[in-house]
């Protein structure tokens, strides 16, 4: 009887590691974990061992239960020794939320793309009471659901410094094509797009690491949204171009750090699920699309199950990435409809 090919990556791993604990998933590299108050409950970070010190990679929301966590962890499986660098693969909140902390506290180094910093920072200093019109404008365009929409003003808006510790004047930039040191590692540093802009990931030269932030994760797709920053952006033709160059450098054995889920190996195929599912996404959207819609009134296509009220902001800044990729590209056309919001249309 012929063998049956898997579908899907590996993972050397069926357990995260407790919070307060680690797991050593290569010869001086610990994997642990920070808790979100949100649907994906987690956040994964890394230390690398530098010999008198220790280099972490991300670090999850500024919450006292994060700090709390991050004071066990060092008396704990970082031994004591000094945090005296913290990489930041891109700038969302669960990744650099206490990348301040451990400057202002600690006096590490925070090391990241130029874009990664100047996002963060700039959104920490970005303070809101009251909503912008400008974000208002852009729900209705999206075509919010009007209920959703009444509670969403009827509340503060979130705030980027309410999960991120400020930020210090100082960084150290990486880009593409450096060569980073860390953990008796050289790294190949590749900037990735889409999910966030200036996405930095890493792929150890010495053995088989890669650390591949939110721009490649094993069992879920990141999230690729359009905000009201940038309302005509394309995330999603941005993201799609980066996994296509990094596809090559992938390979089999590599052990994929990513930003939450399991570690994983057969990167090559998952990066090929990844991208293949984005265009069977867009092929279903076209169909959809035969009469005017909204991004609200695509969910169905997109994503193929029903969107809870917890979910819904994440599902129409990506519903708004995918019709921004039709429209950009030349596939759908748009007019305003009621309320202000764009309908889109599949052109033959």
């Amino acid at each position: 009887m012929a063998s049956v090919p898997e579908v899907g990556p590996r993972t050397p791993w069926t357990e995260p590691p407790a919070l307060g604990e680690a797991i050593e998933v290569a010869e001086g590299v610990l994997w642990m974990r920070q808790p979100l108050p949100m649907k994906l409950d987690h956040v994964n970070i890394y230390a690398l061992d530098e010999g008198d010190s220790w280099t972490v990679v991300d670090t999850g929301f500024n919450t006292r239960k994060s700090r709390e966590i991050w004071q066990s962890l060092m008396a704990g499986p970082l031994k004591g020794k000094p945090v005296s660098r913290i990489v930041g693969t891109h700038h969302h909140p669960d990744h650099i939320g206490l990348a301040g902390w451990f400057q202002s506290e600690y006096g590490a180094e925070l090391v990241t793309s130029r874009t990664a910093w100047l996002f963060a920072r700039m959104l920490t200093l970005d303070v809101q009471e009251t909503w912008p019109a400008e974000t208002l404008a852009y729900y209705r365009s999206a075509g919010m659901d009007g209920e959703i929409y009444d509670k969403r003003i009827a509340d503060r808006p979130f705030n980027f410094s309410d999960m991120v510790y400020p930020m210090p004047l100082g960084f150290t930039r990486v880009q593409q094509g450096d060569v980073f040191r860390m953990g008796g590692r050289d790294w190949d540093v590749h900037m990735g797009n889409g999910h966030a802009p200036e996405h930095a990931t890493f792929w150890s030269r010495d053995d088989n690491l890669v650390i591949t932030g939110d721009q490649i994760l094993a069992s879920i797709s990141p999230n690729i949204g359009v905000y009201a920053t940038e309302p005509m952006a394309d995330p999603l033709g941005e993201w799609l171009e980066a996994c296509e160059r990094l596809a090559p450098l992938s390979r089999p054995d590599h052990l994929a750090l990513g930003g939450h889920k399991l570690p994983f190996t057969r990167l090559p195929l998952r990066m090929r699920q990844l991208i293949d599912n984005h265009h069977g996404a867009l092929d279903r959207l076209m169909n959809h699309l035969e009469t005017p819609k909204t991004a609200a009134d695509c969910f169905a296509p997109l994503f193929k199950r029903k969107i809870g009220e917890g979910e819904y902001g994440l599902a129409l800044v990506e519903a708004v990435a995918h019709v921004n990729h039709l429209y950009r590209t030349g596939r759908v056309s748009r007019v305003k409809g009621d309320n202000d919001a764009w309908l889109y249309q599949s052109i033959d």
